[in-house]
């Protein structure tokens, strides 16, 4: 077993003395034994036994970031090339590799480190530990593992200062990035616990970072959820029993006194050096980084959650960058968010939460995910739950419920053609807002839950916008697309954009806004509606008024909604989190049909947003307009944001319009825009016609391939009646998972 030092000007204190060294502390100098004893208390409380292990290349700044947090929790430090490499080969670890060559050096390297032991250390590893699977997992049981992330850019100009010219994996032929590329798997394989480290980032600092980063590992307590509806004292009566964490948040998805889920403390900050950071990195880098911060590993293991993220974002999109930003004109640019499999933004999330839900639901229990829609939602729910493996398809089911007339044919063929053996769809005889209000009556109807429970081992789960984990998930597209901006050259790191969304429920509103939370430089947030324009009026004068207002069909149906779910959370949190102001302002809303914000709050929102709206000649007007200037062809939602944005933006700086479906969806539609006279009905010759004008983006591949196989299927079609939902609920459960006797 090597021995562990203790880092100098710090001497390490034995067991054997450490009792009568207190006593003369205490008795000669008080001041400095409450000094000792509180570094000694501090850190034994968040180490004990076990060691902080800091991995990252070389040139990260592990020795150096080791010893400082040596020094701050008075530990011992070791230095795995310095102290036990080099002390067993009696050789320098450059001269080693140099004798032995890449394959024996990582051997004899990963010998040395299974004869390691330790505790209550921070160890700094080699760069090349990571490719040892052996001496990391017995190097790991101890420990928690610290992954020192620094861009590869910033690591080969450090090296290279250092004139370094020898790294275990260089050799002719392969260049510095691609061996310090490679090695990025073994980091992320083995690391419990990311600290970003920028360029320009102090040593100090990032010693600092690593602390926290550790506390935050240890105390699972800091991150908990709290319902918008809660009081400001904590949470609702019905759940201060206990507290609820990121799993039980994404199972149960709507809280129980009706209000939505937002984190107690909330979401994590960024620095711009940790941004930039994260500039060259790919989306699926960005997504693990980003949403490390916002789930707590106890929820989901990093590693676990980079698998997760991996298996949503890596072959399941058609574009390599996942959600590129695509010059339109002007300072104009377009966030594509249609690359996914059922062609909207809604795969973004509904590609990831499926995975995330199975990962966290109890094994003793069936689930049952509802969901209501006014289109995309549908087939991304359905999609994303059919690519679960096998043995949680069997535990885990999907009913979407959907108005029958008030989608788009394409849509409804696509929702029917995306019915899997644990999904399927039912249309409503109503508009969206039956169909969400009823869900959420459904989630709160606490004698129909109980009896599913009791009776068939079934819980009942949302996959909403209401549900938190759909919310994160959008939040990284937005700052990945400006981070590609910054990239591209068009801005510089800080240099403010503007975003228009279009937007009926607000949740991909409230995750632009929640992206600017965090750090990234949104200007304005510019909301875009169609004729059903509740949320431009609310924006405009602080008033939600919906009496009198009827839902009007237009060629935007994702938009069209009158009841904004997500907005509630964002009420709550410019209202300092009163859940009381929050409940009372949405019971008014259910029972007299409208509220009207404080002075003071309108305020804050005015600051926040600018709304506008078009009608749907408008719409079809922007997307002739935009194809016969640019040969591309934006989608009737896309379009909606486009008119807004041109006239709210004052071109001062970029604006981001995000395009959250492909126009497939809507070919009759699209078709009308580009002054079509005769349309089939048949929605596949409509996409061969479309697909004729070789116009930019090309038919989308994965709604062309539904279309082919299914055509417009069959599927079951119910009342507006609560009474009857409930009862094809029940049917369904009855008919996938095994009754409990």
């Amino acid at each position: 077993m090597f021995h562990i030092f203790q880092y100098q000007p710090l001497r390490l204190i034995t067991q054997n003395s450490l009792s009568s060294m207190c006593l003369k502390l205490m008795l000669s100098r008080p001041v400095a034994f409450a000094q000792i004893w509180k570094s000694w208390f501090s850190s034994h409380s968040l180490l004990g036994k076990k060691n902080i292990i800091l991995m990252g290349p070389p040139g990260a700044g592990k020795t150096t970031t080791g010893r400082i947090v040596g020094q701050k929790l008075n530990c011992p430090v070791i230095d795995i090339d310095d102290d036990v490499l080099e002390t067993t080969w009696n050789v320098s670890v450059s001269k080693k590799l140099q004798d032995v060559g890449t394959e024996e050096f990582l051997e004899e390297e990963g010998k040395a480190l299974l004869k390691f032991s330790a505790s209550g250390s921070v160890i700094s590893l080699t760069g090349s530990n990571p490719m040892h699977a052996a001496g990391m997992q017995h190097i790991k049981k101890n420990g928690i593992v610290v992954y020192l992330d620094v861009p590869t850019a910033v690591i080969m100009s450090r090296l290279q200062s250092k004139g370094t010219d020898r790294i275990v994996g260089l050799s002719p032929g392969i260049s510095l990035k691609d061996v310090l590329q490679f090695r990025k798997q073994f980091y992320k394989r083995w690391f419990d616990i990311r600290v970003l480290c920028g360029g320009d980032v102090a040593a100090e600092v990032v010693a600092e970072k690593v602390l926290d980063a550790v506390k935050r590992y240890q105390d699972s307590e800091l991150e908990t959820f709290i319902s918008t509806r809660s009081s400001r004292s904590g949470r609702s009566t019905k759940e201060d029993s206990h507290k609820l964490y990121f799993s039980d948040v994404v199972t149960q998805g709507l809280a129980l006194d009706g209000g939505l889920f937002v984190p107690e403390r909330g979401l994590p900050k960024f620095t711009a050096e940790e941004w930039q950071g994260l500039i060259e990195a790919t989306y699926i880098e960005r997504a693990q980084v980003i949403l490390e911060r916002c789930i707590h590993p106890a929820d989901i293991p990093a590693s676990k959650l980079a698998e997760i993220i991996e298996t949503a974002y890596g072959e399941n999109f058609s574009c390599s960058k996942v959600a590129p930003v695509r010059h339109l004109a002007g300072n104009q640019f377009l966030l594509e968010l249609f690359h996914g499999p059922t062609a909207s933004f809604k795969d973004f999330a509904l590609q990831l939460v499926p995975h995330l839900f199975a990962y966290c639901i109890p094994r003793s229990c069936n689930y049952l995910i509802l969901v209501a829609t006014s289109g995309d939602t549908g087939s991304a729910v359905l999609d994303g739950f059919s690519r679960l493996h096998d043995t949680d398809k069997q535990r885990i089911a999907v009913m979407n419920f959907f108005p029958e007339d008030g989608v788009s044919p394409i849509q409804k063929s696509q929702m029917i053609g995306c019915q899997k053996e644990n999904a399927w769809s039912v249309g409503v005889k109503s508009d969206f807002d039956f169909c969400q209000t009823a869900i959420k009556q459904i989630f709160t109807n606490s004698d129909f839950t109980g009896f599913l429970t009791v009776e068939y081992g079934t819980a009942l789960a949302a996959a909403n916008s209401i549900n938190w984990a759909r919310l994160l998930p959008q939040i990284v597209y937005h700052a990945s697309a400006y981070l590609d901006l910054v990239h591209q050259g068009i801005i510089s790191f800080g240099s403010p954009v503007d975003i228009c969304i279009p937007t009926g429920n607000f949740g991909n509103m409230l995750a632009a806004f929640y992206a600017k939370m965090m750090g990234i430089p949104i200007r304005k947030c510019i909301c875009a509606s169609n004729e059903n324009n509740v949320l431009t009026d609310f924006i405009r004068t602080g008033v939600y008024d919906l009496r009198g207002r009827k839902l009007i069909s237009s060629f935007s149906p994702a938009v069209d909604i009158l009841k904004s779910s997500n907005l509630e959370r964002y009420l709550h949190l410019i209202a300092n989190e009163d859940g009381q102001l929050v409940t009372q302002l949405f019971n008014q809303l259910e029972n007299q049909g409208h509220f009207q914000l404080q002075k003071n709050l309108l305020g804050k929102l005015q600051q926040d947003f600018v709304a506008g709206w078009c009608s749907d000649e408008d719409c079809l007007a922007a997307i002739h307009s935009v194809y016969s200037t640019t040969g591309y062809i934006l989608d009737t939602h896309t379009a909606v944001a486009k008119v807004v944005a041109d006239r709210l933006q004052d071109r001062t700086c970029p604006i981001i319009i995000s395009s959250t479906a492909h126009y497939s969806k809507f070919a009759p539609a699209i078709l009308r825009a580009l002054r079509i006279a005769e349309i089939n009905q048949n929605p596949l010759s409509q996409l061969h016609l479309l697909s004729s004008y070789s116009a930019l983006p090309p038919i989308h591949w994965g709604l062309l391939e539904t279309l082919k196989k299914t055509g417009n299927g069959d599927h079951q079609v119910c009342a507006a009646d609560m009474s009857v939902l409930m009862s094809h609920i029940e049917t369904l459960i009855q008919n996938h998972f095994m009754k409990v006797f």
